[in-house]
């Protein structure tokens, strides 16, 4: 098992990695504008189940197919950035009927959750990032080496859950504010759907380059 110090300055790193902007933050925030703080925390709760596959697969050592098999790993950012265009053609498709639910601005929180598990899951960079960063504070004199990983990985899911529900509330508030303004609203969802474009054109892009 690692240390008490170990895990304290792993919990720290977690934080500030946790906090740090990037496209996990702003899809959440763009969910939480839109839709309000219940869409972002389910959002951020989607994203993390996501995430925590990523923990089991490298537990079982399956997420270094990513780092040995190029196509494999181009392959799932692709399918991930075309997903986020996916969704963000959602924010701006105009809606047929009023009572149409197909738009996200109209999606439950279960729908965005299972959305958001995708859009997490068809991001292999958090496969290589737990490849990378967990053995870092792996005790290699201890027995037990995949059940120290999977501590580290819950630890990590956890406090990155906390941190992006923190975020989803706080951006939820905001968009409550603008949701006053009934003309905010239009305005608010090609935002929303903007920012999946955005991060769509940055997946692609680094898929290529």
């Amino acid at each position: 098992m690692p240390s008490l110090e170990m895990l304290a300055a792993f919990s720290v790193v977690c934080f500030l990695l946790s906090i740090t902007p990037g496209p996990s933050i702003l899809y959440i925030m763009a969910r939480s504008l839109s839709q309000g703080p219940s869409a972002g925390v389910s959002a951020a709760s989607g994203m993390a189940i996501g995430s925590f596959v990523y923990v089991i697969a490298t537990v079982l050592g399956l997420a270094a197919i990513f780092k040995y098999s190029p196509i494999a790993y181009t392959g799932l950012k692709i399918a991930g950035a075309m997903y986020l265009v996916y969704l963000g053609w959602q924010y701006f498709k105009p809606a047929e009927q009023p009572a149409d639910t197909t738009s996200l601005s109209k999606a439950n929180n279960f729908s965005i959750m299972k959305q958001s598990f995708v859009v997490e899951l068809t991001n292999p960079k958090t496969a290589l990032f737990f490849l990378a960063f967990l053995p870092q504070f792996v005790n290699n004199d201890a027995a037990q080496i995949p059940t120290q990983l999977l501590i580290l990985g819950t630890i990590y899911t956890l406090i990155t859950l906390c941190c992006d529900i923190s975020i989803a509330l706080l951006s939820g508030k905001l968009g409550s504010w603008l949701n006053k303004n009934n003309n905010q609203s239009y305005w608010q969802d090609r935002l929303a759907g903007s920012v999946m474009f955005i991060l769509a054109g940055v997946i692609g892009y680094e898929s290529i380059k």
